[in-house]
């Protein structure tokens, strides 16, 4: 297992590299929020395209309730079978 995010940066897309079971690689990003089970959080673009790039590999860990007493469970892609995607940011390039 190695801490991605902590090694490299927030930039790879997902925070964990690890293996399942049976050896093949698995990709974890994690999201945690001190609400309930269905806290919005945020997702970047980047992290989405792995999870597309990826779709085998990935997945999104979501820990709730951080604070109390934490409870977790996972998605798989299409994140977007699970969550309303909003955009919340835009950039801006010059035309």
């Amino acid at each position: 297992m190695r801490w991605i995010s902590e090694e490299e940066g927030d930039g790879a897309g997902y925070d964990i590299a690890s293996f399942d079971r049976d050896g093949s690689e698995r990709l974890i990003e994690v999201k945690t929020t001190n609400g309930w089970e269905r806290t919005p959080f945020h997702i970047s673009s980047n992290e989405l395209a792995v999870a597309v790039g990826r779709r085998t590999e990935w997945c999104l860990l979501r820990l709730w309730n951080f604070a109390r007493e934490p409870r977790a469970f996972e998605l798989r892609p299409p994140v977007d079978a699970h969550v309303a995607l909003t955009p919340t940011s835009f950039r801006a390039s010059f035309l």
